[in-house]
């Protein structure tokens, strides 16, 4: 291995890659010093690539513990620890030690809680203790959480680590669970004004909860946007992960709309929301997230100056203080940006919106849900967002996207910068509990966009195409043992978006650590072997089940051809529209087959989407989700890949199969939706052919 590729690796940056198992693509050499460049490792000549190559490795070698270190629950100890020369001393001090959430039944009890407790390590005499935890009996395990720990060797060495103590799994469920997924922008009421807002979410929670048992709603993800005009639509691409886009608060719900002095304006406003709503349900307008949020504006502004509570105060103080500085640094970002109100007003709208947002969860878990509301957790932030902010956290020269892959072969830039895995791992992943604590506070459970990314990242250097990209590697295992502590705190379950390209590595860490995954019907294939769709029983069972995503077309558009039809049209196809055609009208026949051999009615459209979800429920799925568009036959996909300006992605409403918008009344009383509800609701309990069974 020559100077640069060995530097590279020991900065977790990838010279090769391997899009199939059979195949190696070598990554450009400019790429490779463009990255390292960005982790503060200049090496433009060879000189210093030898330099910082001696750096890294006499560094390396002299370290006496690696930055973190993790420890599962019911697990041995680190190998690091176990390694430490005897009559090491260790002891955890400060940061996160929680002495009353114990890592297993054994550590229950213990009084020393880790703030300069001293303990003897694990090469102590005469005793020697194999999990080096301080103050306790050999064995013992720290409290779950996230600790400094030092060691003193006899000799006078010190090190020092972050040590994060997970629950051995997240948190899992009990027997099948159905429910619904939804762009929650795309579902207007009767009372939303121009786009659904969290009043809508939580009643759909209480319809569909109540009348079809459905066990969960997942949204996308309700994400701060950055403000402008025009603001970028897209939920992928938000200004914050850590915080709420207050444009989908309820205006009326907001408690001080009652005591308004200013009734005449806010009646005004409420006129000019229902106006947008009208547009789009009734005369085909897109869905306007500016000028809703223009309206919301002035009105908040207005509820804004009304006098709180003493109790809501108090509540309002209370959230100021436990989000401490990154929220004033959003607000601050959102004043500078956003015409009215001050740093405080935006303080105040994150504070609404979360709350809004706990009542929707809590309107779900009363309707029966035993999940509740799952947010989507986006993969990145916009370069500008006040995410950014702060500490230099984030890469600032790269991109994060996707290499060319079968899907799309040129690869994807994403536009969103990446964080720094050595800086991130210095806070001891400090913003990344962050921010899921923050989604966590009111979700039943969490999706994570593009999962993959806990593990590794493709980084694209500046000007270059998303193929010039390489791969930086992060460390997947302390990444997943702060999900996993997470969710375990909330008790929420966590899915992983898993499509695309996947190291088994991948799928083999998150399955092992409760992490369930998403499987999508047209792409479970024996890819090794025949290609043939996999029957019910050969599908994996911690996963969520579902027929098509936001990227993908509606079901009903899948079964007629004409998402190919689309493509055509806006010049997204690379080969002839015919052989399109022919390829997908075999692969969706292959699936009919399958359907009616297992018994299914496949004959029209309903009944063959009908059969799709009914194959679903046939696997051994822990979830399984029906995409509202389906529901009522809607062939619009929310978003197509590829597109900007050519296509309106992230702006349709919901829509029946002409067409034609509905409201989330209508929805209740389709009987196209309940009927597709009810059959789901029927076969929830179904369950298929032992793990194994062939594919058809």
């Amino acid at each position: 291995m020559d100077d640069l590729a060995r530097l590279a690796a020991l900065h977790g940056v990838a010279t090769t890659y391997q899009p199939a198992e059979d195949v190696t693509v070598r990554v450009p050499e400019a790429t490779v010093v463009a990255v390292l460049r960005q982790l503060g490792v200049d090496c433009d000549t060879p000189e210093a690539v030898r330099r910082h190559l001696a750096e890294a490795e006499r560094e390396a070698a002299h370290r006496l513990l690696p930055p973190v270190l993790v420890w599962w629950a019911g697990s041995e100890p680190p190998a690091e620890l176990a390694a430490l020369p005897a009559g090491t001393r260790i002891r955890l001090e400060g940061d996160e030690v929680e002495g009353d959430e114990a890592a297993g039944d054994e550590a229950a009890g213990d009084e020393a809680e880790g703030h300069g407790a001293e303990g003897r390590g694990p090469g102590a005499e005469p005793a020697r203790d194999p999990g080096g935890a301080p103050g306790r009996e050999p064995g013992r395990v720290p409290p779950l959480g996230v600790h400094r720990l030092v060691a003193e060797t006899p000799d006078g060495r010190t090190g020092d680590a972050t040590l994060i103590v997970a629950p051995e799994r997240a948190p899992g469920g009990g027997g099948r669970v159905h429910g619904v997924l939804v762009q929650l922008y795309s579902l207007l009421s009767e009372r939303s004004w121009g786009m659904g807002d969290l009043g809508d979410l939580a009643a759909l929670a209480r319809w569909a909860g109540r009348a079809h048992g459905v066990g969960f709603v997942q949204v996308n993800p309700l994400h701060a946007a950055v403000p402008g005009t025009p603001t970028d639509p897209s939920p992928y691409r938000p200004s914050s992960r850590r915080f709420p886009d207050p444009v989908h608060l309820r205006i009326e719900d907001v408690p001080e709309y009652a005591d308004c002095p200013d009734r005449e304006a806010l009646g005004e406003l409420a006129g000019q929301g229902a106006e947008l709503r009208r547009e789009v349900l009734e005369k085909g307008a897109l869905i306007d997230r500016d000028a809703v949020w223009e309206l919301k504006r002035r009105a908040l502004e207005l509820l804004y100056a009304v006098p709180r509570t003493p109790e809501r105060e108090a509540d309002y103080r209370r959230f100021r203080a436990e989000q401490g500085a990154a929220l004033d640094r959003h607000a601050a970002w959102c004043a500078d940006r956003d015409s009215g109100g001050g740093a405080d007003f935006h303080r105040w709208l994150v504070w609404l919106t979360d709350t809004q947002l706990a009542a929707a969860q809590q309107a779900a878990r009363e309707a029966g849900m035993p999940v509740g509301i799952v947010h989507d957790l986006a993969v990145g932030v916009h370069p500008h967002g006040s995410d950014t902010l702060g500490p230099p956290l984030y890469a600032k020269g790269v991109c994060v996207g996707a290499p060319p892959d079968a899907f799309n072969a040129r690869g994807q830039d994403w536009g969103l910068p990446p964080w720094r895995p050595d800086r991130l791992a210095a806070t001891g992943y400090a913003p990344f509990r962050a921010l899921l604590r923050g989604v966590f506070r009111y979700a039943g459970a969490l999706r994570i966009d593009h999962v993959m990314g806990l593990f590794r990242l493709w980084w694209i250097p500046e000007g270059a195409p998303p193929a010039d990209g390489t791969y930086v590697s992060y460390d997947g295992e302390a990444m997943l043992a702060i999900l996993v502590l997470e969710a375990h705190r909330a008790g929420a379950p966590v899915i992983g978006e898993d499509l695309g390209t996947v190291e088994p590595r991948v799928r083999k860490a998150l399955a092992r650590r409760g992490v369930l995954g998403t499987s999508v019907l047209w792409f479970e294939r024996d890819w090794a072997g025949d290609g043939q769709p996999l029957a019910p029983g050969a599908w994996r069972a911690d996963c969520l089940a579902t027929a098509t995503t936001h990227d993908l077309p509606p079901t009903a558009a899948k079964l007629a051809g004409g998402h190919v039809e689309l493509r055509d049209r806006l010049g997204l196809l690379t080969r002839p529209v015919e052989e399109e055609r022919a390829q997908d009208a075999a692969d969706t026949a292959q699936w009919l087959d399958v359907l009616e051999g297992l018994g299914l009615d496949t004959k029209g459209e309903e009944a063959a989407v009908r059969a799709l979800y009914g194959f679903l429920l046939r696997t051994p799925a822990r979830l399984v989700g029906v995409w509202l568009p389906d529901a009522v036959g809607d062939r619009r996909p929310q978003n197509l890949p590829g597109t900007w300006d050519q296509y309106p992605n992230w702006r349709l409403p919901l829509a029946d199969s002409a067409g034609r918008p509905l409201t989330l009344e209508a929805l209740a009383a389709s009987p196209r939706a309940n009927a597709l509800l009810s059959a789901v609701r029927e076969g929830a309990g179904a369950r298929t052919a032992p793990p194994g069974a062939r594919p058809v």
